[in-house]
């Protein structure tokens, strides 16, 4: 009995209004209460108990109140949505096209609910079946004329058939619009989780190119025992083996596709050049006036790992200004350990084709040269 409880108040009430209008024009199709009594009370009283049954279970089960309105379905075939002349082909004149009772509002909502709510098809079938065999058995007991089958073809289908296809159809697309929903959600924290590993992978393979900076520089500072050079060596080379680790495994949750900017964080530049330079990193900053972009950060962060990375001890430039940032090194005073993974750059890059900025990286004399230029505000996309 708890499927037939209603969810609340409104639902109560919704319900009750929906059998008092039904009760309504069902007592509009029987006998004169005032006239005939007996009558009333022996066609319309059952018809109210059937009008009952269906209301209280056509919410949870509207096939089932679809087969309980079936004796108030219309059988009658003396109203009609339409009336034709078919004396070419028969006697009668006056055929009725969708047979239409006071009933029949209620009955096509039902339909329509049926194929709205059920996904099952083996149960809607056997329910038009039987309503397929009540038509055919009405227009037997009537003589089976062909102006009776055209009407009550015409009933089932317009009755029936094609309000419940309307409610398949809707079901369908709320269906779709449910999957794409859920596929939009599901891409969103892809892209998400893509963020914020390329924000692991930037922030923590920089933390790892200065802690293998620290070690060059304990490898070469005077005075070390050789099992302290040996071990500060160990060190450098730790530190690059796991940041190819990390590129490896950050490159699993990366998409080529996912492009979504970080926030700025232009202001940290100076703080992030002191750690770099605190590291060992020999560095230069020329943080020109007006203010700092947005992306300058993860530029200067791009281009001071790769420098420690790939050219030890070099010497670094960094010029930031509100519309280019560069960053360029010179030529290697050691060996470098790390290989080129390429993660890093080809994220900067497509945040700055975001941005409407372009980006350059490539060898400049002995040295490596990034450089970042953004549009003015107001300019066009140069793409």
């Amino acid at each position: 009995m708890t499927r037939f409880r209603r969810e609340s108040r409104r639902q109560v009430v919704y319900d009750v209004l929906l059998f008092v209008v039904l009760a309504i024009f069902v007592a509009a199709m029987g006998p004169d209460p005032f006239g005939d009594p007996a009558a009333f009370g022996m066609v319309t009283v059952p018809r109210w108990g059937l009008a009952a049954a269906a209301v209280l279970v056509g919410r949870p089960y509207p096939l089932a109140a679809l087969v309980l309105l079936l004796p108030l379905g219309p059988w009658q075939f003396s109203e009609g949505f339409a009336t034709v002349d078919l004396s070419w082909l028969l006697p009668r004149r006056n055929v009725k096209i969708l047979p239409l009772l006071a009933t029949s509002p209620f009955i096509v909502w039902y339909a329509y609910l049926t194929g709205r709510r059920m996904a099952r098809v083996w149960p809607a079938l056997l329910a038009f079946c039987l309503i397929a065999v009540v038509g055919v058995a009405v227009v037997l007991a009537r003589g089976g004329d062909l102006a009776l089958w055209v009407s009550m073809i015409t009933a089932v289908l317009g009755t029936y058939v094609v309000p419940h296809l309307f409610g398949v159809l809707r079901r369908k697309l709320l269906q779709q619009r449910a999957q794409a929903r859920t596929s939009a959600e599901a891409q969103a924290r892809l892209r998400e989780r893509a963020r914020i590993a390329r924000e692991m992978h930037d922030s923590l393979g920089h933390d790892l190119a200065l802690i293998a900076v620290r070690a060059a520089g304990l490898e070469l500072a005077p005075g070390l025992a050789p099992a302290q050079v040996k071990a500060a060596g160990e060190l450098r080379l730790a530190a690059a083996d796991a940041t190819e680790r990390l590129r490896q495994i950050i490159g699993l949750l990366r998409e080529d596709s996912d492009a979504a900017p970080l926030a700025p964080v232009g202001e940290d530049v100076p703080e992030l050049v002191r750690r770099a330079a605190d590291s060992g990193m020999s560095i230069t900053l020329d943080l020109g006036p007006g203010p700092v972009p947005g992306l300058a950060r993860a530029v200067v962060q791009e281009g001071l790992t790769n420098a420690a990375k790939h050219a030890p001890g070099a010497a670094v430039e960094v010029s930031v200004s509100p519309h280019r940032v560069r960053v360029r090194n010179g030529p290697p005073r050691s060996r470098p350990t790390a290989r080129s993974g390429g993660l890093g750059l080809t994220g900067l890059r497509e945040r700055v084709r975001l941005a409407g900025g372009t980006l350059s990286a490539g060898p400049v004399g002995d040295g490596f040269e990034l450089t970042v230029s953004l549009p003015r505000e107001g300019e066009a996309d140069p793409r």
